[in-house]
Parts: structure tokens; sequence; C-alpha cells
């Protein structure tokens, strides 16, 4: 599949992030680079896909979250259909 947004760029972007070696370093790239809504975007989508992963229904996303369920079918989409990258961090995450 095609990545039209795959550019030196954001394999610079990727690289950046390989770099960094601690919990810690993630927080200082992330604030650097993010504002606080975009990290939290981030975050309450990864929240949302383990929440699905763990077999959790839309309304207890919503409760647990605050994550609208548009959020919740565009995650869910990805999980189904999507390359992969949420289960690669799911599976190293547990």
């Amino acid at each position: 599949m095609p990545r039209p947004w795959k550019d030196r760029q954001t394999d610079q972007l990727c690289r950046a992030v390989l770099s960094l070696e601690t919990e810690g370093e993630v927080y200082l790239f992330l604030e650097d680079i993010a504002t606080i809504g975009e990290i939290r975007s981030l975050s309450q989508r990864l929240e949302v896909s383990r929440l699905l992963d763990l077999g959790h229904n839309y309304h207890q996303i919503v409760q647990q979250t605050g994550a609208s369920t548009a959020t919740i079918s565009r995650v869910k989409k990805n999980l189904e259909y999507g390359v992969d990258g949420y289960k690669v961090v799911l599976g190293r995450m547990k």
C-alpha cells in the first residue's frame, strides 16, 4: 500500500523517535514537537486501541477515555483493517 505522506521529513521523524532512549527523553521530545492537545489526542487513541483490544464496548470506552464515538470508530477501523501499527505497539506493551 503506497504511503503518500512518507517522505524525507517523515523518515527523519521516525529516526528521531527511534533515537530516544528513555521515557523522559520521549516526554521532552513530545513537549517540544507537539502541542499538549496533540499529545493528549495521540494518548487517547492509544488508550482507545488498548481498550478495544481488551474487548470493551463503545459505551465503556467513552466513559473511561472521553473519546468520541467517531474517534473510537476510526481506531477500531485501523485495528481491523489498518497496517497493524496499533497491534505491534499493543503486543510489545503487554
